[in-house]
């Protein structure tokens, strides 16, 4: 952390008493520190508390009537290594997510060019609230960075989900992302992970039972060894955080194509994991279906496919993995799908139900290269399987 720049960023919660303490530690590690405050955090720690742990005046307004100087937000976000915000409230994400710009930190948010992480805190079900976590989530989709809040004693007196990480924590959480090898950071990966919903009506969908494991674990374990990773997932229970992870959530197979197109050229690698729906209804009723008649007929037409695509699309060195869950003539029909797609490895995946597979914690895999080269391995956890993975295709 030696001359690293921290643009810590404080707003208006109870967990604002913890930031001494992460001032203190940060400084002791060797980093530079300088704070901006909203002006409701002052009633929650003292702008002189935190002027004096970090060694540096605390902006709080643009215009400081009392001394005449003007807080330049774009300097400070040019200064800045990272901006991390912590504690950062609800009605902080929120502005944030909806570019609100109405107080000196978040203009500091949009000036930026470097990194920016958050810590949030608040209490349980705000944190589990709908909008929260769909604000969350555009935040991630723009590039930010969340550390989750932990579980414990809250500021109401519930118990749950909701403190603001430890400081101790945060600042391993900072050192991960200061220390990443610098070798494999400037490289990205693309992986899609989990299933696609395409809807018939507003409740209604046509899906399948994947839960995204494969994906995730395969993110996380690029992640590990230093790479970049841009994650497009269908819907899942699954979450991941990491300085170097952008997470981008879709519903359906024509997102996942854009999400793949609009991130596609940046990346050195892609992994489609992702189990997309081969067909979605020609026609989404705008109303839910009532059951009345014996039968009805769904007139279904062809989803792009995403694979396809980024293999006809690749620059030269860009690697496309696919993978082929089978379940008859499973050797022949994995090879058929190397070749067809003209892809460079392809994960065979075969399924059992309940040991290998979807919802399952292991999986059974074989993979080919393009000249069908056969590595095969026994069933294992499905984070073992995703090290497998990565030893074959990022094999230098």
């Amino acid at each position: 952390m030696q001359g690293k720049r921290i643009l810590l960023g404080i707003t208006g919660g109870i967990a604002a008493y913890k930031i001494a303490y992460l001032i203190r530690i940060l400084k002791k590690q060797g980093a530079e520190v300088r704070a901006i405050m909203t002006p409701a955090s002052s009633d929650f720690i003292s702008p002189l508390v935190v002027s004096t742990l970090s060694e540096n005046p605390v902006h709080i307004e643009f215009w400081n009537k009392k001394s005449g100087e003007w807080a330049n937000h774009v300097e400070l976000a040019l200064w800045a290594d990272v901006l991390l915000v912590a504690p950062c409230t609800a009605n902080s994400i929120a502005k944030m997510a909806s570019g609100i710009c109405d107080n000196l930190l978040l203009a500091t948010y949009f000036s930026m060019k470097g990194k920016t992480i958050i810590a949030p805190a608040m209490d349980l079900d705000m944190y589990q609230h709908p909008t929260v976590k769909r604000n969350m989530d555009t935040l991630i989709s723009d590039g930010v960075s969340i550390i989750p809040a932990t579980e414990g004693a809250l500021a109401s007196g519930l118990e749950g989900q909701g403190r603001m990480e430890e400081p101790e924590n945060i600042s391993a959480y900072l050192q991960d992302f200061f220390y990443m090898d610098k070798s494999k950071t400037s490289k990205r990966i693309l992986i899609t992970a989990g299933p696609t919903f395409e809807a018939i009506d507003p409740v209604r969908f046509i899906g399948n039972h994947s839960s995204g494991k494969m994906g995730y674990e395969l993110a996380q374990a690029c992640l590990a060894i230093g790479y970049q990773v841009t994650l497009i997932s269908g819907p899942t229970a699954l979450e991941l955080t990491h300085p170097n992870l952008q997470v981008i959530k879709i519903q359906t197979a024509e997102e996942m194509l854009g999400a793949v197109q609009e991130h596609w050229d940046l990346c050195s690698c892609g992994i489609f994991s992702a189990a997309v729906a081969d067909y979605r209804p020609e026609h989404t009723e705008t109303q839910k279906i009532k059951k009345q008649a014996n039968e009805i007929s769904l007139s279904l037409v062809k989803n792009p496919d995403i694979l396809t695509w980024a293999s006809k699309h690749r620059k030269e060195q860009q690697i496309v993995v696919g993978f082929a869950l089978e379940t008859n003539n499973v050797k022949e029909n994995a090879l058929d799908k190397l070749t067809r797609k003209n892809l460079d490895f392809i994960v065979l995946n075969e399924f059992v139900k309940d040991v290998s597979g979807f919802q399952a914690e292991t999986n059974k895999i074989t993979i080919f290269d393009k000249d069908k080269k056969e590595f095969a391995f026994p069933l294992k956890s499905k984070k073992e399987v995703a090290k497998d993975i990565l030893s074959i295709v990022l094999k230098d």
